[in-house]
C-alpha cells in the first residue's frame, strides 16, 4: 500500500467536505446535481458583491 501525500489528503477531505455539504443541502429541500462538486465556489469578496447588487436590484 502506498503512503498517501499531504496534497493527495488535502484534496480527499476537501472532495469529502464538499460532497457532504451538498449532501446537506439535498436533505434541505435544495436542487443539486453531481456536477456541483467540480463547480469553484465564490470568493467570500464575489459572494458579496452578488448579493449586494441582488439587494440594490429589488424593488421597493
Amino acid at each position: 500500500m502506498t503512503e498517501l501525500t499531504f496534497k493527495q489528503k488535502q484534496a480527499h477531505y476537501e472532495k469529502m467536505r464538499r460532497s457532504n455539504y451538498l449532501a446537506s443541502l439535498r436533505l434541505a429541500g435544495f436542487d443539486t446535481s453531481p456536477a456541483d462538486l467540480e463547480k469553484p465556489l465564490l470568493t467570500r469578496k464575489e459572494a458579496l458583491a452578488k448579493y449586494r447588487q441582488n439587494k440594490s436590484q429589488r424593488p421597493s
